[in-house]
């Protein structure tokens, strides 16, 4: 029996599935890479706006204006609006920021809400009652942990 060229009908059929199960693989990465750039690209507008409405935080000196927080419109027609909650810790002019964010959603993104804590040293959202206070108890505590610390 002479055997002629070629492929048989199960090694087409194998070659065949390997090549479709390759196709199948590089289709899905290339669709998880376009998918990829697109978060990017939203993330990356969204975090420039979070940072401006942080930024305006940041540079305000009056604490009321400061609760009662602010809005824009963003740079692709959303709307943002975030506000924070100052509370005063026990060091004076040292402050935990709750930041929030909402970011209105649009065709393109969903309603987005950003909650960020932070600390910040502001001297001009304190008063001066409370500043002499703190700064008398830090004194004090500092003074107490002195004399501990020559007594060993």
């Amino acid at each position: 029996m002479t055997r002629r060229g070629g492929f048989t009908i199960l090694e087409v059929l194998a070659a065949l599935a390997i090549f479709a199960g390759a196709a199948i693989v590089m289709g899905t990465a290339y669709i998880n890479v376009l998918m990829g750039y697109q978060h990017a690209e939203r993330a990356t507008r969204t975090d420039a706006d979070v940072q401006f409405a942080r930024e305006i935080l940041f540079r305000q000196p009056d604490l009321e204006k400061v609760e009662e927080g602010g809005d824009f419109a963003t740079a692709d027609g959303r709307q943002l609006t975030w506000r924070a909650e100052v509370v005063p810790t026990n060091v004076a002019d040292l402050f935990d920021v709750i930041f929030e964010v909402e970011i209105s959603g649009n065709d393109d993104v969903a309603e987005q809400k950003i909650s960020e804590q932070f600390r910040m040293l502001r001297p001009t959202w304190s008063e001066d009652d409370d500043r002499d206070k703190l700064r008398q108890e830090s004194l004090d505590r500092i003074t107490e942990y002195l004399e501990r610390r020559q007594v060993r």
